[in-house]
């Protein structure tokens, strides 16, 4: 089996590991920099090389290009450190939903701003005590003529306090079964009522929010999909969320660099083994992702590729942290590399939580792909 990428993705590539490695010098933590790095003026850059909506079709004014296209750019972005973060959420799941379950209007009004790379959004999906439980979400909504009244609380919110917009998971129909009485509406983060309040990590970052709102009018035209119908919806877009190259490659760049900086004894048999276990392992991830890339991947694996890929982003924090030593126990706001390894041990933990905890991702497996008991 020849798993060489053809000349012109190695050319795409190359091109997208060069626009990395210029904007990821300019900060000194530039690992995570899909959710952590914030910078508008690269999105922007970005949608001047239509690497936004790549493979949407042209006719809603995407790419028309092939799912490996994509994948070989981002795989390039991220694993660089490129501070992507003010495109990503919009090009990775919010048009993609919007193209399936958005109406012409819809299409019409939100798609523009974000191949632009003018507008950034959110996903308002957790709430307190509402992580990964998405049936169990508080936030309301009720109708009130023709919009929609939303109060409620949303938690984790990456990016929020710099949106445009949120893309909120409400109750409609609180009489209705816990799954079947959701819906999904586009609500301006500068409408009156909403407040988005950061919250600054142990690694000092900010990109955290709560998010409150208190009888936000929503206009009804910004309803998404099915009223009550959101459950099924949400169900394909996670599979955007966890099983894309994100997943894997978030510290990629550190370990590259611990690996060069003469920390690594590789004369020590069982550094050699820690080595060759993360090589494979990489290589497994990138293999799972790839299948959810091309559309191999049986419906709902992306809980098992998003599992087995942040469990070695992980691993990957883990060893560097080991053969870094004491250089790991400082955190200097200067970005040198032991202070890069010391915050991404604080902030690996994140990366089983995001996007569901690997317990539930576990379950979701057990149950609906392999039919266990509950």
């Amino acid at each position: 089996m020849d798993f060489d990428l053809p000349g012109e993705l190695d050319a795409l590539a190359a091109e997208a590991a060069g626009v990395a490695a210029e904007w990821s010098a300019r900060t000194p933590f530039p690992e995570d920099s899909w959710i952590v790095g914030h910078d508008a003026a690269l999105a922007k850059e970005l949608a001047a090389r239509r690497w936004i909506g790549m493979t949407w079709p042209v006719e809603e004014g995407g790419g028309g290009r092939s799912p490996m296209e994509r994948f070989v750019v981002f795989e390039q972005l991220i694993a660089g450190g490129a501070p992507i973060a003010a495109m990503w959420f919009a090009d990775r799941q919010m048009g993609p939903t919007l193209l399936q379950f958005g109406t012409e209007e819809q299409r019409k009004r939100w798609l523009p701003g974000i191949l632009a790379g003018e507008s950034m959004w959110s996903i308002g999906m957790s709430e307190p005590d509402h992580g990964s439980d998405v049936a169990g979400l508080r936030t309301r909504a009720v109708r009130d003529g023709d919009d929609w009244i939303v109060t409620g609380q949303k938690v984790w919110t990456s990016g929020a306090a710099v949106a445009d917009w949120i893309y909120l998971i409400a109750r409609t129909d609180p009489d209705a079964a816990p799954h079947a009485g959701l819906s999904e509406f586009v609500v301006d983060m500068r409408a009156p009522g909403v407040e988005a309040r950061r919250i600054v990590d142990m690694t000092g970052n900010d990109h955290f929010c709560e998010v409150h709102l208190e009888e936000v009018r929503v206009p009804g035209s910004h309803l998404v999909g099915e009223l009550n119908g959101s459950f099924r919806q949400l169900m394909r877009q996670m599979e955007h969320e966890r099983g894309g190259i994100d997943r894997l490659v978030s510290n990629r760049l550190l370990f590259e660099e611990v690996k060069r900086s003469g920390w690594v004894d590789t004369g020590d048999p069982l550094v050699r083994q820690d080595l060759a276990a993360l090589d494979i392992g990489y290589r497994i991830g990138r293999l799972l992702v790839l299948r959810e890339t091309l559309g191999q991947a049986p419906t709902g694996f992306s809980a098992a590729t998003k599992t087995f890929c942040t469990e070695y982003e992980q691993r990957l924090a883990a060893f560097c942290a080991r053969v870094a030593g004491p250089y790991a126990t400082l955190l200097d706001p200067s970005g040198d590399l032991g202070s890069r390894v010391a915050r991404n041990v604080c902030y690996a933990p994140a990366y089983t939580i995001m996007g569901g905890t690997t317990q539930i991702l576990r379950n979701i497996l057990g149950e609906r792909l392999l039919g266990l008991p509950r």
